[in-house]
């Protein structure tokens, strides 16, 4: 039940308050997250408080990835989505009561979609395509990248500075572990 009503209320926050990543629309968009949650949040055990938060933030992070698959970037555009991300996990710990929350590690733990949103920022934010690579490897040997080297290759093909050919050139199937 409490995962429904979770679900419910970020779907409904969602449609009424879609975020865009735009840095002047961010903080605008999140007091209004604040105003449809608060008035929840204020009846709510604090664990659940933190699950309606984290569901919400999953629901944003998936559109914000719908929205970035359908746009272009250059290497400041970039540079810009990170801040807005990182604006974004900000403003969720802000408003998670447990402790346990309160790092970037756990919360993106808690909240995949947001995880995900992380990873790909991070690869937008290369300087150059072997960078991507290494990016790529070394996460993959933490154990913290999910990824797949086809949403990789759309990814980085964002990037107005990086040739599609040799994303696809760089990032062949053959590299993939």
């Amino acid at each position: 039940m409490t995962r429904f009503l979770c679900l419910l209320v970020c779907v409904k926050c969602i449609r009424r308050s879609p975020i865009a990543a735009s840095h002047s629309n961010h903080y605008n968009r999140c007091s209004s997250l604040d105003e449809l949650i608060e008035p929840l949040r204020v009846h709510l055990v604090p664990k659940l408080a933190d699950d309606l938060v984290i569901g919400i933030l999953g629901g944003v992070s998936k559109r914000l990835e719908a929205a970035i698959r359908k746009s272009k970037f250059t290497p400041l555009g970039a540079i810009s989505l990170d801040s807005d991300i990182r604006y974004l996990m900000n403003f969720a710990k802000d408003r998670i009561d447990s402790p346990e929350l309160k790092s970037n590690v756990t919360l993106c733990k808690a909240c995949p979609p947001l995880a995900r949103l992380n990873q790909i920022t991070l690869l937008m934010n290369v300087d150059d395509l072997e960078d991507a690579l290494d990016l790529i490897s070394v996460s993959k040997r933490k154990g913290n990248w999910d990824l797949k080297l086809d949403d990789a290759k759309l990814l980085l093909s964002l990037r107005l500075d990086f040739e599609g050919e040799k994303v696809n050139d760089l990032l062949n199937p053959n590299d993939e572990e």
